[in-house]
C-alpha cells in the first residue's frame, strides 16, 4: 500500500493500522491511548496541523470518526543521533540500479535507534532519490556490496531475480583455522544445511528441527598467523595450544538462501565463529560499539544477468576484512 504521504528527510511516512473495533470514537482517541503517555500535546497539535493523514491523502482532525478509515500516516518525531564515523562509497548508478559498498556498522534501513544513521536514509538524502530501496539487506554488522532499486517501474524485475534465487552472492569471513574444542575436523569445502527460525522477538537465529531452508558452501582461501594478541588462549604457556589458536583462516561463503544470521550460524556451527561476533556463537553483554574490532564479514560479490539489459553484471567490493592480511 503505497503511502498518501511523500518522504521526508530521506524516511517514509509511518503507517498505522487502526483497530475494527473497541472503546475509541476517534483516530485521535486511538492514537491517544497508544501515546497518550508519551506526548499528549504532540498528538493534539498534529491533528490540529492535519499532518496526520487517511487512505486518500485527506487530513485528520480531532473529530474524525475511528471507522472512517483503516489506515492513517503520519511522521515520526526523529530523535538525535550521534554519526556513525563510516562513509558509504558508490560503486555504480544508473536509471535503475545502485550499488554502494556498505561498511561496517551501518544499518541498511532504518530501525530502533538507527533512522537517520542508515545506508538507505543517508544515500536518499545524499542524492535525491526518495523512491530508493534496498534489493536485499546486510546486517548492520556486515560490509559489502549493496543493492538498491532507483527506479519503482523496474524494481519489480530485479524482486524476481532475487525471489527465484537467481542472484549469486559471494562472502568472505575470518574464523579460527582449527574449529573449536568439541567440534570435528571439517573437510572442505563444505556444505552446511540446516533449518533456521528467528523471531522478531528474539534476537538471535536459531536451528531446528526440520527440512532444511539454509544453505551454504565454505571453502578456505588462505590460512595466516593473526599476531601474538588473537586467540583466547593466547596468553597460555602451552605454545603448541598458543601457536594453533592463532591460525586463522579467509573463507569464501557462498549462500544458497537468505535466512537472517544464516552465515554467522552456518560457521559457528563448525566451530568457527567469525571474529569479532558478539551473537555466535556466544551471546555476549551489550557494549557500545567498537570500530577498531568490526566483524569479519565482507559481501565481497554479487552476480546476476541483468532483467533491463540482458547481459551478465557483476558488481564486487573494493573493501577488505581488517583480519585478513
Amino acid at each position: 500500500m503505497r503511502s498518501p504521504l511523500p518522504v521526508r528527510d530521506g524516511v517514509n511516512a509511518t503507517r498505522l493500522r487502526l483497530p475494527d473495533e473497541g472503546p475509541w470514537d476517534t483516530a485521535m482517541d486511538y492514537m491517544m491511548h497508544r501515546w497518550g503517555h508519551i506526548d499528549p500535546q504532540g498528538i493534539e497539535d498534529r491533528f490540529d496541523a492535519g499532518e496526520i493523514v487517511g487512505e486518500a491523502g485527506t487530513a485528520l482532525d480531532r473529530t474524525t470518526p475511528m471507522r472512517d478509515n483503516t489506515f492513517i500516516w503520519y511522521y515520526r518525531t526523529l530523535p538525535p543521533e550521534t554519526r556513525i564515523p563510516v562513509e558509504l562509497n558508490i560503486l555504480h548508478q544508473d536509471d535503475h540500479l545502485l550499488v554502494v559498498d556498505k561498511p561496517h556498522f551501518l544499518p541498511t534501513t532504518p530501525g530502533g535507534t538507527y533512522i537517520q544513521e542508515s545506508a538507505l536514509v543517508r544515500l536518499r538524502n545524499q542524492l535525491g532519490l526518495p523512491d530508493l530501496i534496498p534489493m536485499h539487506r546486510l546486517d548492520r554488522m556486515t560490509a559489502g556490496i549493496l543493492l538498491l532499486s532507483t527506479n519503482p517501474e523496474t524494481r519489480g524485475k530485479y524482486q524476481v531475480l532475487f525471489e527465484k534465487r537467481q542472484v549469486r552472492k559471494e562472502y568472505e569471513c575470518v574464523a579460527a583455522a582449527e574449529p573449536a574444542a568439541g567440534h570435528p575436523a571439517v573437510d572442505f569445502p563444505v556444505v552446511v544445511r540446516n533449518r533456521m527460525t528467528k523471531s522478531r522477538s528474539y534476537l538471535l537465529a536459531e536451528v531446528i528441527g526440520g527440512e532444511p531452508n539454509a544453505e551454504t558452501r565454505i571453502e578456505q582461501l588462505r590460512t595466516f598467523d593473526a599476531g601474538p594478541d588473537a586467540g583466547p588462549n593466547a596468553a597460555s604457556d602451552n605454545t603448541c595450544q598458543r601457536q594453533a589458536s592463532q591460525r586463522r583462516t579467509l573463507y569464501r561463503l557462498e549462500p544458497h538462501s537468505g535466512k537472517t544470521h544464516q552465515l554467522r550460524v552456518h560457521m559457528a556451527s563448525l566451530g568457527l565463529g567469525i571474529v569479532n561476533d558478539a551473537f555466535y556463537p556466544e551471546l555476549l553483554d551489550k557494549a557500545p560499539d567498537d570500530y577498531t574490532k568490526p566483524l569479519q564479514l565482507l559481501a565481497r560479490g554479487i552476480s546476476f544477468v541483468d532483467p533491463i539489459t540482458g547481459t551478465a553484471a557483476e558488481f564486487r567490493s573494493g573493501l577488505e576484512l581488517s583480519e585478513a592480511p
